[in-house]
């Protein structure tokens, strides 16, 4: 059975794209108090599903799929410009397909405004019109108004006509911002996005004797499932450890092991990684809030996962990307690895040196690379211990080494020495989990 919050959920997934909802009319219609009603909005509105926007109320809007998530709703744009909503509300829920910056005279301005557009404009009446007329919804800057007729044309086709204080090189920069920070989290890889759903995993009863693991077993060929109640909520996790030398008619819940560690969907699979490694287990549940079985992920699930990411093209570059990018490696007599890099000014801080936080970046890429050489597989940093020795000035270029201390099937403990101009300017010593592939 579900709860009054899954089924407020529930109920304003189903709603059509474009309605407006209200705290008191969900309460009214679901029969709830109006904070269980504010808390389930709020949560549709953190899975993506519902926008809310300053004098206009909550709307459905339509739920982003990942491979589209650089794509904004007018929605989203009202409320990265804090932006005022002057006709079309119908329309806020509607996806542009990219916007047009109206600094050129009109004739040529429609010939770039089509369909699904976003014309950024100042206070041109007719831009406002021509552009609706073509399909296109209006942001007018400098936080100009625009004439009756337009509102009414923009109410009628449903398209938004939006209204902002900052300036078009403002705005243009504000909605590029959006989309860039939406292309990096594109990068990041959830446990949703891997894991085995529900109706594909197998799990066991509380109820279930140890004589089902041996059934299970046979026919699944695993040794591991998660153990749930009747209301399949995660009560325990039963492997052949458990159960060895048990009486068969044993009632599972007397052998599981409680309260194991679980996951929800928006976990990272760098984090999943690092709890599998750390804890030495090979699977996950993945739970919602209220602790029900979602699906599993296995130790394989997540490292198919991790080399997926690393053979992806990066389309939002990071701060780690920036610095990474500068790393060159270079032959070292001595058979050992060097890596060089240059100091840009985006890694310096406002005394115009390397900042700390790019140091400890750059020595853990080094360490990373050297100790993939030795050993395949992917890596968590478990410690790391660092002495800045001494400022490196901008655009000075350091070299990095790398030695390897220790390596393990598990651990690995690198050294690492950063000189600039023959110099010491600092070391590292760094302790990582290694993962086998």
């Amino acid at each position: 059975m579900a709860t009054k919050h899954e089924q407020i959920l529930q109920y304003i997934d189903s709603l059509p794209v474009g309605e407006k909802i209200s705290v008191r009319q969900i309460a009214k219609e679901m029969g709830v108090s109006e904070g269980t009603a504010y808390r389930a909005i709020k949560d549709a509105e953190n899975k993506g599903y519902v926008s809310t926007i300053e004098r206009v109320g909550t709307i459905r809007i339509e739920r982003k799929k990942k491979e589209n998530i650089e794509k904004l709703t007018y929605a989203e744009v009202v409320n990265i410009v804090d932006g005022q909503v002057l006709g079309g509300r119908e329309g806020l829920h509607k996806t542009l397909n990219r916007f047009v910056i109206g600094a050129m005279q009109l004739e040529a301005m429609m010939r770039y405004t089509g369909a699904g557009d976003l014309l950024i404009v100042g206070n041109r009446t007719k831009a406002h019109q021509l552009a609706l007329e073509a399909g296109a919804a209006v942001l007018i800057t400098g936080g100009f108004d625009t004439e009756e007729h337009v509102k009414k044309l923009a109410d009628e086709l449903q398209l938004p006509i939006i209204s902002t204080s900052y300036d078009t090189f403002t705005v243009a920069t504000m909605i590029n911002r959006a989309i860039y920070d939406q292309l990096i989290k594109k990068e990041i890889v959830l446990v949703e996005d891997i894991l085995t759903p529900l109706e594909k995993t197998v799990y066991l009863q509380v109820s279930d004797k140890v004589d089902k693991w041996y059934e299970l077993n046979q026919t699944t060929k695993h040794g591991r499932f998660p153990v749930v109640d009747q209301q399949l909520k995660v009560q325990g996790v039963v492997t052949a450890k458990d159960i060895m030398g048990q009486d068969r008619q044993l009632p599972i819940e007397k052998v599981m092991t409680k309260n194991p560690i679980t996951v929800s969907g928006k976990t990272s699979v760098a984090s999943a990684s690092h709890m599998m490694v750390w804890e030495g287990i090979e699977i996950l549940p993945v739970v919602d809030d209220n602790n029900r079985l979602q699906g599993i992920i296995s130790r394989q699930d997540v490292l198919k996962a991790l080399q997926m990411i690393q053979r992806q093209p990066q389309v939002g570059e990071t701060i780690d990307d920036i610095i990474t990018s500068q790393f060159l490696e270079i032959e070292s007599d001595q058979k050992e690895d060097i890596f060089r890099c240059r100091i840009t000014p985006q890694m310096t801080n406002h005394l115009g040196t390397l900042s700390y936080g790019v140091f400890t970046t750059i020595v853990t890429e080094a360490a990373t690379r050297a100790l993939r050489l030795y050993k395949k597989g992917d890596l968590v940093v478990e410690n790391i211990t660092i002495y800045f020795i001494k400022p490196v000035q901008i655009d000075s270029t350091v070299e990095i080494k790398p030695k390897l201390l220790e390596i393990g099937r598990k651990f690995g403990k690198v050294d690492v020495e950063v000189y600039n101009e023959g110099m010491v300017v600092g070391k590292a010593m760094m302790m990582c989990q290694l993962i086998d592939r």
